[in-house]
């Protein structure tokens, strides 16, 4: 990011400005403009060798228009001024055929962001300016290490590094403008052994704002190995019920499939499983469940959402009683509510979406279960979110005497959210923001594992 207008967002301003310009011009009546420019870099090692290099400069507009409740909407990579005004007017007249929908338009309240919120600490110079020989270089060093930890580790999918850098502009015809420039960098590495003709794969990965809060070459060499090998000689466990305890990385995509049941666009459908129970109880006191724009440093912090609306901190599941949907504009005017800054462009997005930290470990959980199931994977996708069930493939370790006795695989663990939230009965402290949906380690109290 050298250029020194991009700098400021002055000139991805300009050019938002201007496309929401033409748009009223050609007789919309409402009309926003986001315009991203991003650079990104990736390198990735297989078996000692450098096998890619990726770099890409690009930069996109994504324009809604309305006219009179009917909407349309336009996106290009093409930025000369003629071929873009023309675009911009064939969207105009292509909205007049579309059915009216008196829900649809820009957000009502005019709150307008700062051009620059620089206390969320975004943007790392140190990202920036690194070298693309010091990325390659590490992509490298991380590829050889795995293999020097372990020599079990015989092959690999591959060691990456990337990094990307950003500048986001949004002008609406309301008025309202804002800009701010980001980073994201990221290690990953994902070995393969072999355990008596089984192949094993496993994977780690870390990723930050900033190098400063991402893992080392080193913690996430050690992961990837410890993830492939700790699973050598797993077997088949008995059917049961027993507590499960679901690993930090596993427990964010149960995150994850939480937040589609809080889509206020699936709750409008009927396809969520908590349709009509806002101030009901639907966990236990230990689950607090909060999606928050705002926190400094986090890969889900943005000044304002994909309407410009700005992102705040929501608390959706409040220990244990559901208190609000998350929404984007229209859905909030669907369901008589009001956005909670989770316009994703286009729908519902999490910023940081997560549950919770308690207190204490992973290995605190186990020590604390005399018997039952850690889960370190899960295959498949078995999650209904209108009826509320789960089931997954899973891999992990049974839990004996506190410690983890033997590796399991080829196993399935069910049940339903209600039942899950509500059987939540510990929280670990090791929550580590490197999505935005994240979770800490968890335990339920009782869980159906079908194997033998």
């Amino acid at each position: 990011m050298a250029d020194a207008r991009r700098a400021d967002g002055a000139s991805e301003l300009e050019r938002a400005h201007a496309a929401v310009e033409t748009a009223m011009q050609a007789g919309a009546t409402q009309a926003e403009a986001t315009l991203t420019v991003g650079e990104r870099f990736t390198a990735e090692a297989r078996d000692h060798t450098l096998t890619k290099v990726e770099r890409s400069t690009g930069k996109m507009l994504q324009l809604r228009i309305f006219v009179d409740g009917r909407k349309s909407s336009l996106t290009s990579s093409d930025f000369d001024s003629r071929r873009l005004r023309a675009a911009i007017e064939r969207a105009v007249a292509q909205a007049r055929y579309v059915q009216s929908d008196p829900l649809a338009g820009l957000p009502d309240r005019l709150e307008t962001p700062p051009a620059y919120r620089g206390d969320l600490n975004l943007f790392a110079s140190a990202v920036a300016e690194r070298t693309a020989q010091q990325k390659t270089e590490e992509a490298v060093a991380l590829e050889r290490r795995i293999r020097e930890i372990d020599a079990r580790i015989d092959n690999s999918n591959g060691s990456s590094v990337g990094d990307a850098v950003a500048t986001v502009a949004f002008v609406n015809s309301l008025g309202l403008n804002g800009w701010y420039r980001s980073t994201q960098v990221n290690r990953s590495s994902s070995p393969v052994a072999h355990d008596a003709g089984n192949k094993r794969t496993g994977a780690y990965g870390t990723a930050a704002r900033s190098l400063d809060d991402l893992e080392t070459v080193e913690a996430v060499a050690r992961g990837a190995v410890r993830r492939t090998v700790e699973l050598f000689g797993a077997r088949k466990p008995p059917t049961m019920r027993v507590p499960v305890i679901f690993e930090r990385d596993v427990a964010a995509s149960v995150v994850a499939d939480l937040f589609a049941a809080l889509n206020a666009a699936n709750v409008a459908t009927g396809n969520s499983w908590l349709v009509d129970r806002v101030g009901e109880r639907i966990g236990s006191d230990l689950v607090r469940i909060v999606d928050d724009g705002c926190l400094p440093g986090r890969l889900g912090s943005s000044p304002f959402d994909g309407e410009g609306v700005p992102t705040r901190r929501t608390v959706a599941v409040d220990r244990g009683v559901l208190r609000t949907f998350l929404y984007d504009t229209y859905h909030a005017r669907k369901l008589g509510a009001r956005t909670t800054a989770n316009s994703a462009g286009g729908g519902i997005g999490p910023n940081n979406f997560y549950l919770e930290a308690g207190a204490g470990s992973l290995e605190d959980l186990i020590a604390a279960t005399p018997r039952g199931v850690l889960v370190l994977d899960t295959i498949g996708f078995a999650a209904e979110h209108a009826s509320g069930t789960y089931s997954r493939g899973a891999r992990g370790f049974y839990v004996e005497n506190g410690e983890m006795a033997y590796p399991i695989d080829g196993f399935t663990i069910a049940g339903t959210f209600a039942q899950m939230l509500a059987g939540v009965d510990r929280v670990a402290g090791d929550l580590r923001f490197d999505a935005s949906v994240v979770s800490p380690s968890f335990r339920v109290a009782e869980m159906t594992i079908s194997g033998t």
